[in-house]
């Protein structure tokens, strides 16, 4: 057996998951040095929502940040998260937008693409898959973990031979819950290895209070990464902390190898920028708790204060438990999507709607009706007919490639940004979030 190798997530999952991805690429530069001479397998700081909250909060460039990190970095992969067709948005974009996304990821740095797909639908990761192999990248593909009757190891192992045949250079447990039971853990992992060429990478998220233990059962059966952060911005809704992991395996055959006084040193940068965001109030303690039921309801940790708050705004937080339980239910009606972004909000959005209209269904967001008509990819299990005559009445079902139906669009997007775009990179950004990155991009250029 190998060393264990562990990627860092405190760029990128570990700030996103605990504060609403608002670390700044001036608070990240300095650290950057000692990051890289730990020895991680890789560094995950792009991708995600951090490129849409650079340019919405922190008036950033996304891209310059992965540049200035790239500069400083001499020994570790960069990687990124992308959402397969859906890249960094809400929506899917058509094959030209993806594949020139792809492209200037990295040629700007990026070395490792972590793909998914809220469906795992495996034809809206291929687009984005063979770009990232065809400009020289590494094509991590990974599944939405989730429970529910179809969810079984054989599914898994069947999907994750699917991902291998299309191109992936690694497979990904991606468990964005934290709701990946160990012993279950090492029968996938255990399973994956038996059938895959390619190395096993899990990742999930402390919320539960599962997630060392589920490390720890995952390395046994032979999992080749595991994804960490580093103490500050460890734990709650965040990874477990590295230090602990490294320590986990000393003294056994896959140990890390890592400086734990190098470790804490990092560690030491990061406490003065955690107690800050305390203290501001954007990194909320509850994210810090451990929340075990969340294993029933599989909802991503954020989502939870996200719909208390929703609920505080309709004066109905009394409702919380009903709509909780509710999520379940929507989610059979829909053929059990995995519960990420955006499909995690599309469905609890349903179920805040049904509990407090007092109706099933009576309000349905569009998002909903266009997932139903089959634009969002292929549903895990099908839809009733009953249900989807409820949502959309008699209209036709779509069974193809979503994106398919998509025109290109770059250069298109190209006119649109004549008057404030400089770069390729700026028509990219435009492209994902056109309001958002038009009002930055003009503020940024005009004292030039």
């Amino acid at each position: 057996m190998n060393k264990i190798k562990i990627m860092e997530t405190c760029l990128r999952d570990g700030h996103q998951s605990l504060m609403a991805t608002r670390l700044t690429t001036a608070e990240m530069l300095p650290i950057i040095e000692k990051l890289d001479n730990v020895g991680y397998h890789s560094l995950e700081m792009w991708g995600g929502a951090t490129f849409d909250a650079a340019l919405r909060f922190l008036n950033e460039d996304p891209w310059e940040r992965l540049r200035e990190i790239k500069k400083r970095v001499k020994n570790t992969k960069l990687q990124m998260l992308l959402r397969g067709q859906n890249l960094l948005g809400y929506r899917n974009y058509p094959d030209d937008i993806v594949e020139r996304f792809v492209k200037k990821s990295i040629q700007n740095g990026i070395d490792i693409v972590r793909i998914f797909d809220a469906l795992n639908d495996v034809r809206n990761l291929q687009t984005a898959c063979e770009a990232t192999k065809k400009y020289g990248g590494h094509a991590q593909l990974a599944m939405s973990y989730t429970i529910s009757p179809v969810h079984t190891i054989e599914y898994f192992k069947n999907l994750a031979l699917e991902m291998q045949e299309i191109g992936a250079d690694s497979v990904a447990i991606k468990d964005m819950s934290g709701i990946l039971l160990p012993e279950v853990a090492y029968k996938l992992v255990k399973e994956l290895k038996s059938v895959l060429r390619v190395p096993v990478e899990v990742h999930t998220h402390a919320t539960a209070g599962l997630a060392s233990m589920t490390y720890i059962k995952a390395v046994e059966a032979g999992a080749d990464i595991i994804d960490t952060a580093i103490s500050p911005l460890s734990g709650g809704t965040s990874q477990p902390a590295t230090e602990s992991i490294v320590r986990a395996f000393q003294g056994t055959e896959r140990e890390t190898g890592f400086d734990l006084e190098l470790l804490k040193e990092i560690a030491e940068y990061f406490k003065p920028i955690r107690a800050k965001y305390l203290q501001e109030g954007i990194l909320n303690p509850q994210a810090l708790m451990t929340e075990p039921s969340i294993v029933e309801y599989q909802l991503p940790g954020g989502m939870l204060s996200n719909f208390l708050s929703q609920l505080k705004m309709q004066k109905a937080e009394n409702r919380y438990e009903d709509v909780l339980r509710e999520i379940p239910r929507v989610r059979k009606d829909l053929g059990y999507p995995p519960l990420v972004t955006p499909l995690s909000q599309m469905v609890g959005t349903q179920a805040i709607f049904n509990i407090l209209t007092g109706q099933r269904y009576k309000l349905i967001p569009n998002e909903i009706k266009n997932y139903v008509r089959g634009l969002y990819g292929k549903s895990p299990v099908p839809i009733s007919d009953e249900i989807k005559k409820t949502i959309i009445f008699d209209e036709e079902v779509f069974t193809g490639r979503p994106a398919d139906k998509l025109a290109p669009e770059y250069d298109k997007m190209v006119e649109e940004t004549r008057d404030f775009a400089r770069s390729e990179e700026d028509v990219l950004s435009y492209a994902l979030f056109p309001q958002v990155a038009k009002d930055f991009l003009i503020k940024k250029y005009e004292n030039e």
